[in-house]
């Protein structure tokens, strides 16, 4: 890293003679830096509702290290693999521009760290500022491998809400008492749906609600008359989840790294892969009372799901220095009330409050007019039983996923972005994904008798710059549910959404084209649909997928192909020289 003054003198000159050349390459501005991590993925034991599990961390750590950094700096994390199972980490909501090497999605944009071997993820963070998140990117890894990304304004630009007293994460997760690579293998290989989690965790800990847990609390201890910036993530495996503090209003200001037109909430809600900052404003004075913080599921579908709660306290420090903790620990506890597991009114009205900003400091550049129109199915399917075996899905066969009835094969010889690059992708994928649904039926209504998906691997091929709408559908096949799409590389709007079966005639005169929310993560409703606009500004192999983990290894995945632009800072940069090999 340079010195204080040769930085100085080389931005001094850069000022001079190519302010230009410097604001096309972030990692070298004034004021940016290189932010440098290494994660070793190693086994630790912790102890979680009265029993011990080796569990695979970063550092030891669970959850995993913060990583911070600053609008346009530069992260380079080397990463260690020290256990049996195959690694890769995917930064979450990082646009990755023209780094896509580096995405991590295991077969997607690259092949698996294994034992003993090494990769140096590095990119630069490039018109991004908010909260994102970490996560392993392979089978169901990430239970385990997760952590938050913190990124910060340039340095002198404020936040558009008042100056925080303190940030705190906040980041949800599920606890299993057994192995979760053993559950996904078991579902896989029998066809059934995997066994659910034991318990839910904030920051790592279950919480007081849960048997022997009441040691494994998180404590949020403010100070009255203060204003506390609360940086929520998702990272549980398959659950959506509302979060509220007993007695408080949070205001919310961000979501999935991006400035939204402030609102008041006394309920958040969250799908897996999403993030929210709130303001937490606290009482003017110590008002002699703990309040529980909790979060729960909301859940859509027909199958078993963890209906438990996990729980943390928010504990007022005394302004009397005198008063000890057993007087903190005597004082009333309030509870919040959240809404019904299935509360599908809340989360609608919730999500339609959501609005970008859309001011001169912060646009919302959405694409006003589109070139290529997609309209994707997205639900459950089946897969037949393999002759001599027996499956323990719907009528005896297999439990699959799909979008626009494919269910996605990763690759296993190359990574999708390998073969593309290379110009290699015989045998590894096809270029015929459809627009449209194969086999058009009343997606909301009775389901078709034959719910056999096709097993294939198909990409859309996109020209660079091409702007584009997309509707995903749910469907009624073994039952609507709500499905959180999380689209790689990109940033998308939500023009719109509604219930039923989308209509190409009436719903588009309703979608929102001035301050649509902007977020790389969207639940599609159950039962119904909605529609995202966004620009394949971007070169390289972008998964997307149902950040249901259960879904994404049924099959609800695919990929987006962007190639090259005319001009050199429009093509994806050369493959790095350590790039693990499959």
């Amino acid at each position: 890293m340079e010195s204080t003054l040769q930085h100085s003198m080389i931005c001094s000159l850069a000022w001079l003679l190519a302010m230009s050349t410097l604001l096309a390459l972030p990692e070298l501005s004034c004021g940016s830096m290189t932010r440098r991590y290494k994660f070793d993925i190693r086994l630790q034991n912790v102890t979680r509702l009265c029993g011990t599990r080796s569990i695979v961390t970063v550092n030891g750590k669970f959850p995993g290290p913060k990583i911070m950094a600053r609008e346009g700096d530069r992260v380079v994390v080397k990463v260690v693999n020290h256990v049996t199972n195959n690694v890769t980490i995917h930064w979450h909501g990082v646009r990755q521009l023209r780094t896509g090497w580096y995405d991590g999605p295991a077969y997607v944009t690259q092949c698996p760290i294994r034992t003993g071997q090494s990769f140096v993820y590095n990119f630069t963070i490039v018109g991004q500022r908010g909260t994102l998140l970490w996560h392993a990117h392979i089978s169901w890894m990430r239970a385990t491998l997760y952590g938050p990304i913190v990124v910060l304004p340039k340095r002198g630009v404020p936040y558009p809400f008042p100056k925080p007293y303190k940030e705190i994460p906040i980041i949800f997760g599920e606890w299993f008492s057994v192995d979760p690579e053993a559950i996904i293998a078991q579902a896989l290989r029998t066809g059934a749906g995997p066994n659910i989690s034991d318990a839910y965790t904030i920051n790592g800990l279950p919480g007081p609600l849960y048997n022997c847990s009441k040691k494994d609390t998180f404590e949020l201890k403010v100070k009255p008359g203060k204003t506390y910036l609360l940086r929520m993530i998702n990272a549980a495996l398959n659950d959506d989840l509302f979060f509220s503090i007993a007695n408080h209003t949070l205001t919310v200001v961000e979501v999935d790294a991006v400035y939204v037109k402030p609102f008041d909430a006394d309920i958040v809600h969250i799908t897996p892969g999403q993030t929210t900052n709130v303001l937490l404003h606290t009482k003017p004075s110590p008002p002699d009372a703990t309040f529980l913080m909790a979060a729960r599921p909301y859940a859509t579908g027909s199958g078993t799901f963890d209906n438990t709660t996990t729980a943390g306290l928010l504990v007022y420090l005394p302004s009397n220095a005198s008063s000890s903790s057993a007087d903190v620990k005597n004082l009333p506890l309030f509870r919040p009330t959240l809404p019904a597991l299935n509360d599908t009114a809340y989360t609608t009205n919730y999500t339609g409050k959501l609005r970008s900003l859309a001011t001169a400091q912060f646009p919302a550049n959405v694409p006003q007019t589109v070139e290529r129109r997609f309209y994707f199915t997205v639900g459950l399917g089946t897969s037949p039983c393999a002759k001599n075996q027996t499956c323990q899905g719907p009528n005896g066969t297999k439990f699959a996923a799909s979008v626009n009835n494919i269910s996605f094969a990763l690759p296993t010889s190359a990574a999708l972005l390998q073969a593309h690059y290379f110009g290699r992708t015989k045998g590894v994928y096809d270029t015929d994904f459809p627009d449209t649904p194969p086999f058009p039926f009343n997606y909301t209504g009775t389901p078709p008798n034959d719910t056999f998906v096709s097993n294939a691997t198909k990409v859309v091929v996109l020209p660079f710059n091409t702007s584009v709408e997309l509707v995903m559908q749910d469907t009624s096949i073994q039952g609507a549910e709500s499905h959180p799409l999380h689209l790689h590389g990109f940033n998308f709007f939500v023009v719109g959404t509604g219930f039923g079966n989308y209509d190409p005639s009436k719903d588009p005169k309703r979608f929102n084209l001035a301050d649509p929310i902007e977020r790389n993560t969207v639940g599609v409703p159950v039962g119904g649909w909605v529609a995202i606009r966004f620009l394949a500004d971007n070169p390289g192999v972008w998964f997307m997928h149902c950040h249901l983990e259960v879904h994404t290894s049924w099959g609800l995945r695919m990929a987006w192909v962007v190639n090259d632009g005319a001009l050199p800072n429009q093509k994806l940069l050369p493959p790095p020289s350590d790039l693990p090999r499959c």
